[in-house]
């Protein structure tokens, strides 16, 4: 009786063994064919993520309070010293002499008082470049925002008696909505001749291409400028020569100007700059600008 019993014992256990050795066999999940993943179709741009640093980054926001916080805690001091100035000393001699005048303030406005960003986030998704069409239709939108802190410092500013002005490279033709943006984000006009634009005719004040030093001197003419602000060094003193080496320095020359006289805020989007990297030739095709900056990177310390 013992043997068929075994027999058949060993008849169920191989079907067992069997039936465990194809059950994974038939529960294994197919193999994903062996194809390369998909090309990136994204296009490239130079300003991906300089605007979105813009936009996205609390370090951003965090680096302009941290400018504007700071130059309003140095209003006082710049209301008490009648010696204190923020032209730089050609520019007062030529509008005149300061101390018994009014204070102000001057102010570039686009990346200093006005976030532009969602102009350039159109350039960046769009795969284009700027064009005076297209930005002069932005900013009759009237929708840039305030800069983080300005509003702050310019209220703070007109509050002690300051004239805010704004000089700015925006075309003069673009004063009734450059006006309107400003007093919609709660930036101070205190009156309609605040705004010194591009193209402005105004006797005294010869426009020789896009520099600011004849309008600076026209402010400088009624006021004592207590401080400046902008995001290129042309809002603070012209250039005799768009070159590296000339912006250099400028900087030596007023670099103890920075945080006291002179106050810079971040603009990693344009600026006179990114033409200094390529001889100033906008002529060129993209590809060419682009290779003469990444030429201009630097691998190792100079």
């Amino acid at each position: 009786m013992r043997t068929p019993l075994y027999t058949v014992a060993l008849l169920a256990a191989a079907l067992l063994l069997a039936g465990c050795r194809t059950v994974p066999a038939q529960a294994e999940a197919p193999q994903a064919a062996a194809h390369p993943p998909a090309a990136d179709t994204v296009p490239a741009h130079d300003n991906l993520n300089a605007v979105l640093w813009l936009q996205r980054s609390m370090e951003y926001r965090a680096l302009s309070e941290t400018v504007f916080r700071a130059a309003t805690e140095r209003l006082d001091a710049a209301l008490a010293d009648p010696s204190w100035d923020a032209l730089v000393p050609a520019e007062r001699a030529a509008a005149g002499d300061a101390a018994s005048l009014p204070p102000a303030v001057i102010l570039d406005i686009d990346e200093t008082v006005l976030d532009n960003s969602p102009y350039q986030a159109r350039l960046v998704v769009d795969g284009k470049e700027f064009a005076d069409p297209a930005w002069d239709a932005w900013v009759e939108e009237r929708r840039a925002t305030a800069v983080p802190g300005a509003v702050a410092f310019t209220r703070a500013a007109a509050d002690k008696g300051i004239t805010v002005f704004y000089v700015s490279n925006r075309s003069a033709a673009l004063t009734e909505a450059t006006l309107a943006n400003l007093r919609s984000e709660g930036l101070p006009v205190q009156h309609g001749d605040v705004f010194l634009g591009l193209g402005m005719q105004v006797p005294g004040c010869e426009q020789k291409g896009s520099g600011k030093t004849c309008r600076r001197q026209l402010v400088g003419r009624e006021h004592r400028v207590l401080m400046q602000f902008g995001d290129q060094l042309g809002d603070f003193v012209q250039a005799t020569a768009n070159t590296p080496e000339q912006q250099m320095q400028l900087h030596a020359e007023y670099r103890a100007w920075f945080g006291e006289r002179w106050w810079m805020l971040p603009n990693p989007t344009y600026g006179a700059w990114e033409p200094a990297q390529f001889n100033n030739a906008w002529s060129l095709p993209q590809g060419e600008r682009r290779q003469h900056k990444r030429d201009a990177l630097r691998l190792d310390r100079d």
